[in-house]
């Protein structure tokens, strides 16, 4: 009798990536199966293909193939050539321009944060500001939550599912952990503390904001620090603490040790958590 062979094993850390990966998809509406065959949308437009449409069998694309005379054939690859490279050189263009904080964008983002002179005039930017490919695949803007003018303010790295979902910080299970933290040494966002994010729109699948992102985003949170001027700054985790504080040393060297925040006359203790 023959042993069925066992499938390989998936390690936990492998679970979480694929169900990160297909909450990510569904994220941005990639959630349904419409066809047994990729479609290229960059082509010319061809009408709507419905599953009820699709080959009966699995041998029929095959035989459309061979019966469709060569002509044709060579007459769509000519017009798909025509047409789908040089669409998706343009949107391949669009989308590097707003992943990638040129110049223009950079000094955009840097002109809004710098001629807001509140708060409230600050989230009214960033809202409006589409610099930031993350904002077109994040649900909401997640500027703040707690009270403005605290004492301590608290900066992370950026929103997670939970955090886009209710636009608000640090509202997850780590969220949860941190309010019991605060508690116990007498603070709250609800008395005196004051929470934020390095990059205000979440990055699809939880993923570590990258370098581009993290510089277009910057000069948000240096303002957004700056006009709240607290007495004390907390930065959670090692992409707050080395965006912010200009240096590469990882967070695990960075925490638990005091340094000086510094942004134009103003200077905040800080301690790296």
């Amino acid at each position: 009798m023959t042993t069925p062979a066992r499938p390989p094993e998936t390690r936990p850390g492998q679970i979480d990536t694929l169900i990160d990966g297909m909450r990510a998809h569904i994220e941005v509406g990639c959630s349904e199966v419409v066809s047994d065959q990729p479609v290229n949308h960059f082509a010319v437009a061809q009408p709507e293909t419905r599953p009820d449409d699709l080959p009966k069998t699995e041998t029929a694309p095959m035989q459309a193939m061979q019966e469709a005379p060569q002509a044709d054939i060579a007459a769509q690859n000519a017009a798909g050539s025509m047409v789908a490279r040089p669409q998706t050189a343009q949107a391949m263009a669009s989308m590097a321009t707003m992943a990638s904080p040129d110049a223009d964008l950079s000094g955009q983002a840097q002109t809004l944060a710098s001629a807001a002179d509140s708060l409230s005039a600050l989230k009214q930017a960033m809202e409006g500001f589409d610099g930031c490919a993350l904002k077109r695949t994040a649900k909401n803007t997640v500027f703040s939550d707690g009270i403005e003018g605290a004492p301590v303010m608290i900066v992370g790295e950026a929103p997670g599912a939970d955090e886009d979902r209710e636009g608000r910080p640090f509202v997850g299970r780590s969220g949860q952990l941190l309010d019991a933290m605060l508690h116990t040494i007498g603070l709250s966002r609800e008395k005196n503390v004051y929470i934020a994010n390095t990059i205000a729109w979440r990055p699809i699948g939880n993923r570590t904001p990258t370098p581009d992102e993290l510089a277009l985003c910057k000069p948000f949170i240096c303002r957004q620090i700056e006009l709240s001027r607290p007495k004390l700054l907390l930065f959670v985790g090692g992409v707050s603490a080395k965006t912010l504080l200009h240096t590469d040393i990882g967070i695990t060297r960075l925490r638990g040790k005091w340094h000086d925040y510094r942004i134009n006359e103003i200077e905040i203790p800080t301690m790296p958590l």
